[in-house]
């Protein structure tokens, strides 16, 4: 017996033509001002709150050096977050904006100043973008230890598009600087 659509149920997706694919996304969590952990639990919370998308696993959280901060900068923490979404990555990037704001995350002209969140895109599935709000992948993450060796305790076999597998972009610039924080674990959920 075949069935014929209820052509009285109407189907979100065909209002607009649009399919949203889940994709991966990666984001890289960061404080070194405040209240650190509650300031990284608190955004695992926000983000996984936020519609349309699913945390599906947190790094451990590792305490690391300052990079290119100014000369009083504090540790921070640092941790990983994997999600999938169907969520574009622009509204992505706006969750990630919003998420920073809410936890007092104030921007000067000081490069790299301490912070009580940060909040990076790594990656969103294989979205590439350019443009100044919204570089993808994340210019950076390539020679930051504290985003791919938590990146790594989650997906030893990820690879960072445009750069290769971030078991060999690791093993390159080394872990110097970070320690496992193994008293300290984010909870998912």
């Amino acid at each position: 017996m075949t069935e014929t659509p209820n052509p009285h149920i109407i189907d979100a997706d065909t209002l607009t033509g649009e399919m949203r694919p889940i994709r991966r996304a990666v984001l890289a969590l960061g404080s070194n001002l405040g209240e650190r952990m509650a300031s990284l639990q608190g955004a695992v919370n926000a983000i996984a709150d936020t519609p349309d998308v699913w945390v599906t696993a947190a790094s451990p959280v590792y305490e690391t050096d300052p990079v290119d901060s100014p000369a009083d900068a504090k540790t921070y923490l640092n941790a990983v977050v994997l999600i999938d979404t169907t969520l574009a990555a622009s509204r992505l990037m706006d969750r990630a904006l919003a998420i920073e704001d809410a936890f007092e995350r104030e921007r000067g002209e000081v490069p790299n100043a301490p912070r009580t969140l940060d909040v990076d895109l790594i990656v969103v599935g294989d979205r590439r973008s350019d443009e100044p709000s919204l570089r993808l992948p994340h210019p950076r993450a390539h020679e930051r230890a504290f985003v791919l060796k938590p990146w790594f305790d989650l997906e030893p076999d990820a690879e960072l598009p445009g750069h290769g597998p971030i078991s060999e972009l690791l093993a390159g610039i080394g872990t110097d600087g970070l320690t496992l924080r193994e008293d300290l674990t984010l909870e998912v959920g």
